[in-house]
C-alpha cells in the first residue's frame, strides 16, 4: 500500500493502517497534534483504516478543518458534562462554527452564568479522565431504539429525517454516546485545557419559530492557551466596541418595537450616512458610473421572470395592489435590468455601468436580527454593469480596484473568496463554466490570492466575495462581484454588435459597502466610534471656559461652519475639565478651548483626539489644517486620549 503525503513523498506499508498509526510512524509530535485527515482530498477521521493506495494529508489545529474537529470534540465533552450534572437534559445539536462551537439543549430550569462554571469544572474532569472516543454505526431501527432508550427525542427526529441510504454513526466516550458523523479527536484528553464557555442564548429547534425554544450554550476552544487568551481579549474589546451600545451613546441610530429590524437614523447618524453616500457617488462618478433609482414595489410577474419568486419568495414581503400580487424589492437588480431594456443599446454603449443606492427589504427571522448588522430594511450600494463577453475580465478587474480603493481608505485589510455554483441554481452548465472561469481569470490577472468556496454562489451565477478584517481581527463579508448570464437571458436583453446583429449582454452585480447600514455598524466597531475627521458627525467642539466667553465661542463656531466644518459649542455651566471629558466620550476629533487669552489674541487652544493638548493656534490656520485633513480623507490611528 502506497501513501502519498502532502509534500509528495511516498510511504509504503505492508498492511492496512489507521491514519493515527501512520501519523505516529511519521512523527510522535505529529500524532500528538493531529486532529483530522484528508484522504484523496476527502475529510477523514483519524480512526479511518487505509487499505489502498491513496494520498494523505494529516491536519492539526493550525488547519481550519483540524480546529473544527477539535472544537467538535469539545462540544461532545460539554454535552457529556451537562448530562452528568443534569441527566434529565435533552440534547439537540452541537456543531463547530467559525469562532467556536455551541450545543443546543432542552432543560426545564434556565441555564445561568453560575451553571457555566459548573459545566466547565465537569468538562475538566472528563478531559482528565482521557476517555477514548469510539465510533460505531447502527442500522436505522437500532439507532432510533438507542436514542429512545437514552431519552433523546431530538436525536430520534434527526435520525428519522436522514435519507434511507444514510450511514448512521455514533461516537461513544465513557458512559456518553452521541449521534454524530464526526470526525473527532482520539480521546478527551487530547482537547487540552484551552476552552471557555462564552454565553447563553435562545434558539428555536431547527431554526423554526414554530418549534420549541432551546437553550444554546456558546463556547470556544483552541489548541494553545495563548490563542484562547488572545480570542477572549478580542471578544472583551468587541464588547466595548459594540455598535449597538456606541450607536446609542453617540446618538447615531435607534431601534424601536414598532418596527423590529427597521433602523431609525438619528441626526448625527444621518450625517455619517450621507457622508458615506457622498463619497460613494464621488468615486463612482470618477469610475464612469451613472446613477439610477428603481421603484421599491414591483409586480409578481417581474419577480417570476427574474427567478426571485421561485428562489427567494420566503424572504420577500408581498402585497396586493389592484387585485394583483406585488413584492417589495429584496434586491435592486431587476430594476436595473428594466432600465437597460428601456431603450435600444449598441456595443458602443457598453460597458454600461449603472449604480443604485436602493432601499431593499428582506424578511429576516426575529432571532437573527442584530443591530445594524442584520436588519430587514437597508440601503444597498448596488451597481449593475452590462457588457460584451470581451469586456468581462477588464470590468471585473475595474470593480476589484474600486473595492480595494474603498477598503484601503478605511484601513481595512481583506481576503477574497470565489464562490461556485450552488445546488439551487438556474442556467446551463456551459454558462456556469464560462462565468466561473472568467472570475478565476480576472483574479489571476490581478494576482489576488483567493480560496474557493464550493457551492456558495448566487442562484444566478458565481461570485467573488471580499472579506475585510477590522481593527481587532474580526472578518466581515461586504463587497461582492457576481457574474450573471441568466438575467440577461430571462429578460431577453440585447445590444447591436459591430456586425449589425443582435447579441446578449453579460451582467455584473456588485457592491462595495454591501449594506450601508451594516457597513456603518462595522465602521462604528472598527473605529470604536472614533471616526476619522472627514466622517465624524461633529468634527469640532468649541468649549468656552466660562459664560463670559460664550460670545467668542459662538463667533468661532460660526467661522468654522462658514468654512464647511461640522461644529458645535458647549455652552453649559460646567467646568472646562468636565466639558473636555464629555467631548472625549463623544469621540469628537477636535476641541477648541477658548477663554480670555484666546479672545484677546483671536486664537484657539486646540485639543485633539490624536495628540491631546496641541497648544494655541490661529483660527484661520486651524481651519485650513482641518480642511486639508478632511479633503484628503486622512485616517489616523489615535495616538493618545489624555485624561483631563
Amino acid at each position: 500500500m502506497k501513501i502519498t503525503l502532502k509534500d509528495g513523498s511516498v510511504k509504503e506499508y505492508e498492511r492496512p493502517m489507521a491514519v493515527i498509526e501512520i501519523a505516529k510512524d511519521l512523527s510522535e509530535g505529529l500524532a500528538r497534534m493531529a486532529c483530522v485527515a484528508e484522504v484523496d482530498g476527502e475529510e477523514a477521521d483519524l480512526r479511518t483504516v487505509l487499505d489502498r493506495d491513496c494520498s494523505l494529508n494529516i491536519l492539526t489545529a493550525r488547519d481550519k478543518e483540524g480546529l473544527a474537529a477539535l472544537r467538535h470534540t469539545v462540544s461532545h465533552v460539554m454535552a457529556q458534562a451537562i448530562k452528568r450534572l443534569w441527566p434529565e437534559t435533552k440534547l439537540a445539536i452541537g456543531p463547530s462554527i467559525s469562532d467556536g462551537f455551541y450545543y443546543d439543549i432542552d432543560r426545564e430550569e434556565p441555564v445561568t452564568a453560575e451553571d457555566l462554571g459548573k459545566i466547565e469544572a465537569e468538562m475538566k474532569k472528563i478531559i482528565k479522565e482521557g476517555l477514548p472516543l469510539e465510533r460505531f454505526e447502527l442500522p436505522r431501527a437500532e439507532a432510533i431504539a438507542l436514542m429512545k432508550e437514552k431519552g433523546e427525542p431530538y436525536k430520534v427526529e434527526l435520525i428519522e429525517d436522514l435519507p434511507e441510504d444514510a450511514t448512521i454513526s455514533f461516537y461513544r466516550q465513557g458512559e456518553f454516546t452521541d449521534l454524530c458523523a464526526g470526525p473527532h479527536l482520539m480521546s478527551t484528553k487530547e482537547v487540552g485545557k484551552a476552552f471557555k464557555l462564552m454565553n447563553i442564548a435562545g434558539a428555536y429547534w431547527r431554526g423554526s419559530e414554530k418549534n420549541k425554544m432551546l437553550t444554546r450554550i456558546y463556547a470556544t476552544a483552541f489548541q494553545k492557551k495563548e490563542d484562547l487568551d488572545a480570542y477572549v481579549t478580542m471578544m472583551e474589546e468587541a464588547k466595548k466596541r459594540d455598535h449597538r451600545k456606541l450607536g446609542k451613546e453617540l446618538g447615531l441610530f435607534m431601534m424601536h418595537e414598532a418596527g423590529p429590524g427597521f433602523p431609525f437614523f438619528l441626526p448625527k447618524g444621518m450625517i455619517l450616512k450621507n457622508t458615506l453616500l457622498d463619497y460613494w457617488r464621488e468615486i463612482h462618478k470618477k469610475s464612469g458610473y451613472v446613477e439610477i433609482s428603481s421603484p421599491i414595489i414591483l409586480n409578481r410577474s417581474l419577480w417570476e421572470t427574474s427567478g426571485h419568486w421561485d428562489h427567494y419568495k420566503n424572504n420577500m414581503y408581498t402585497t396586493v395592489i389592484d387585485e394583483e400580487d406585488y413584492a417589495i424589492k429584496p434586491m435592486n437588480c431587476p430594476g436595473g435590468v428594466l432600465v437597460y431594456a428601456s431603450e435600444p443599446r449598441s456595443y458602443r454603449d457598453l460597458p454600461l455601468r449603472m449604480g443604485e443606492l436602493g432601499i431593499v427589504h428582506r424578511h429576516e427571522k426575529s432571532g437573527q436580527l442584530h443591530g445594524l448588522m442584520r436588519v430587514r430594511c437597508f440601503t444597498q450600494d448596488d451597481a449593475h454593469i452590462f457588457m460584451t463577453p470581451e469586456q468581462i475580465r477588464e470590468e471585473i478587474k475595474g470593480v476589484a480596484g474600486l473595492i480595494n480603493e474603498v477598503y484601503s481608505l478605511f484601513g481595512f485589510q481583506y481576503h477574497v473568496e470565489l464562490s461556485t455554483r450552488p445546488e439551487d441554481s438556474m442556467g446551463s452548465d456551459e454558462d456556469w463554466e464560462m462565468a466561473t472561469s472568467s472570475l478565476r481569470g480576472a483574479l489571476d490577472d490581478l494576482g489576488l490570492d483567493y480560496v474557493v468556496n464550493e457551492g456558495d454562489g448566487a442562484f444566478y451565477g458565481p461570485k467573488i466575495d471580499f472579506h475585510l478584517v477590522d481593527a481587532i481581527g474580526r472578518t466581515w463579508q461586504c463587497g461582492t462581484i457576481q457574474l450573471d448570464f441568466q438575467l440577461p437571458q430571462r429578460f431577453e436583453l440585447e445590444y447591436i454588435g459591430a456586425d449589425g446583429e443582435k447579441h446578449r449582454p453579460i451582467m455584473i452585480h456588485r457592491v462595495a459597502f454591501g449594506s450601508i447600514e451594516r457597513f456603518i455598524g462595522i465602521l462604528i466597531e472598527h473605529f470604536a466610534g472614533a471616526f476619522p475627521t472627514w466622517l465624524a458627525p461633529v468634527q469640532v467642539k468649541v468649549l468656552p471656559i466660562s459664560e463670559k466667553y460664550e460670545a467668542y465661542a459662538k463667533s468661532v463656531c460660526a467661522e468654522l461652519e462658514s468654512a464647511g466644518l461640522r461644529a458645535e459649542t458647549d455652552l453649559r455651566s460646567e467646568k472646562i475639565g468636565y466639558k473636555i471629558r464629555e467631548a472625549q466620550s463623544l469621540k469628537i476629533p477636535y476641541m477648541l478651548v477658548v477663554g480670555q487669552k484666546e479672545e484677546t489674541e483671536g486664537t484657539v487652544s486646540v485639543r485633539s483626539r490624536f495628540k491631546g493638548d496641541e497648544g494655541a493656534c490661529g483660527l484661520a490656520a486651524f481651519i485650513e489644517n482641518v480642511k486639508e485633513e478632511i479633503a484628503s480623507r486622512t485616517v489616523r490611528a489615535v495616538e493618545t486620549e489624555k485624561d483631563v
